[in-house]
Order: structure tokens, then C-alpha cells, then sequence
């Protein structure tokens, strides 16, 4: 064989070799797994409470319902309430001792709850001596609530008279009455009769929430127009600043 011949057959040979040494160090390149997306989560299953206060009442006074839920889109509340916001509260004046039922619904299905609401015939009471007539046990027992300057906010000393006014009520559910807002001497008489309104209107809630029934209350203001004293300091208008209560004939 030739010199050049040889030359030109190692140089081919040494080339092959090159080229088979890089191919046998490439690294293999694995293959990547097709994504996919991730479920979605499962939407989480409503929850929801209901209670009434007070739970037992007497016949012709109201209770208030309330309830709260949590991933609830709906509510309703049967018998004779309906649909609701998911989270409340109301006043019901049930005839005769009722279950309520509320029903939740939401994405992810629907929950229910229960609350009973007893109704009495209504507590006697004591009745009245032979000297002792209902007027007089009215008087004795129902106190007036009294505000601040300009407002018509129930405070402390207030609930404490509205709630005794609610146990002697619910003692003798025939008693109506009439609450009457009355102010001080300050400010026109036309917003006194506004300011007076919201006095009396703030008593008969808080007595409705209390359990006493709507329709044995009336309101009506007088603004300042009947004060209960006429002496011009502090002491004197904190007296006028009330909510009234006056037995229904």
C-alpha cells in the first residue's frame, strides 16, 4: 500500500473515531410528561344556626329570630317567614308554639337548623287586691325610660326600666299601652317632635325585641310640648328627655 494511501486511511479512520466519541457523550435529553390542570377544589358545604329570644312567649307577643351561615348563597325560613338574607335577624308573632326551620343552600349543597318557639296562654299575673286597682299596679310597675341631650340611644339606666316594664307586661298580656317621647326645652319644636318620635319609636323596639308584641304598643310625640318640669337647669330637662308610658283605655 502506498504511504499517501495509509496517510489518508488513518487521518479517515481518526475522524470516524472523533465523531463516534461525541456522539457517545451527548446526553439523552429526557422526555418531559404533558401538564395538566389541577382540579378545582370542591366548593365547601354551607353551614348555618338559628335561635330565638326569648323561646317561650306568651299568646300575642312576639320573639326575634336569628341566624348566621357560612358559604350559604340562599336562605329561607318556613313557616310563613320566607326568604332571607344568609345571615339576620327578625321579629315573628306565632300563634301557637311553632318550630322554625332554616334552610341554607349554597355551592356546595345545603344545610338546615332548627329552633321551637313555646307559646303560653299567657301568665296571670297577681291580681289586683280589693285595694289595689290595675292603674295603680301600672303605675307602681312601669317605669319611663330616660335619654341624653339630643339623642335617642337606649342607654344602661334605660334597658334596666324597659326590661322590668317587659316582665310586668308579659304578666298581664291585656295591658296596651301608649310610650310617648317627650325633650327639653332646647331646639325648635319641630325637631323635638322628630327627636321625640325616635325616643318612643327606640322604647317600642327594644321592648318588641324583649318579646312583647308590636300591636299592643302605640307611640306618639309630644316634642316639648308637655314637660314634666318647667325649671330651666340640667336636672329639670333630664326629667323632660323620656319615653312615657301611658295604659291604653
Amino acid at each position: 500500500m502506498q504511504a499517501g494511501t495509509i496517510r489518508k486511511f488513518t487521518l479517515l479512520l481518526g475522524v470516524a473515531t472523533v465523531f463516534a466519541f461525541i456522539g457517545g457523550c451527548k446526553k439523552q435529553v429526557a422526555s418531559v410528561p404533558p401538564t395538566h390542570a389541577a382540579p378545582a377544589p370542591a366548593a365547601a358545604q354551607p353551614t348555618v344556626t338559628l335561635s330565638a329570644s326569648p323561646s317561650t312567649i306568651n299568646s300575642g307577643d312576639s320573639t326575634t329570630l336569628s341566624w348566621t351561615s357560612t358559604d350559604a348563597t340562599d336562605a329561607d325560613i318556613e313557616p310563613a317567614v320566607g326568604k332571607v338574607a344568609v345571615q339576620g335577624s327578625t321579629p315573628v308573632n306565632p300563634a301557637s308554639s311553632t318550630t322554625f326551620t332554616i334552610t341554607a343552600t349554597g355551592p356546595g349543597g345545603t344545610a338546615t337548623a332548627t329552633t321551637r318557639v313555646t307559646v303560653s296562654a299567657g301568665a296571670p299575673g297577681v291580681a289586683p287586691s280589693t285595694n289595689q286597682s290595675m292603674s295603680e299596679l301600672f303605675e307602681q310597675n312601669v317605669k319611663d325610660a330616660y335619654f341624653d341631650f339630643n339623642k335617642a340611644d337606649i342607654r344602661p339606666d334605660a334597658r334596666d326600666a324597659l326590661t322590668r316594664d317587659a316582665q310586668f307586661l308579659r304578666s298581664y298580656p291585656q295591658v296596651r299601652v301608649t310610650i310617648e317621647g317627650h325633650c327639653d326645652e332646647r331646639g325648635s319644636t319641630e325637631y323635638n317632635i322628630g327627636l321625640g318620635e325616635r325616643r318612643a319609636q327606640a322604647a317600642k323596639n327594644y321592648l318588641i325585641s324583649l318579646g312583647i308584641g308590636a300591636n299592643r304598643m302605640d307611640t306618639v310625640s309630644w316634642g316639648k310640648e308637655r314637660p314634666f318640669c318647667t325649671e330651666h337647669t340640667e336636672e329639670c330637662w333630664q326629667q323632660n328627655r323620656r319615653a312615657h308610658f301611658v295604659a291604653a283605655q
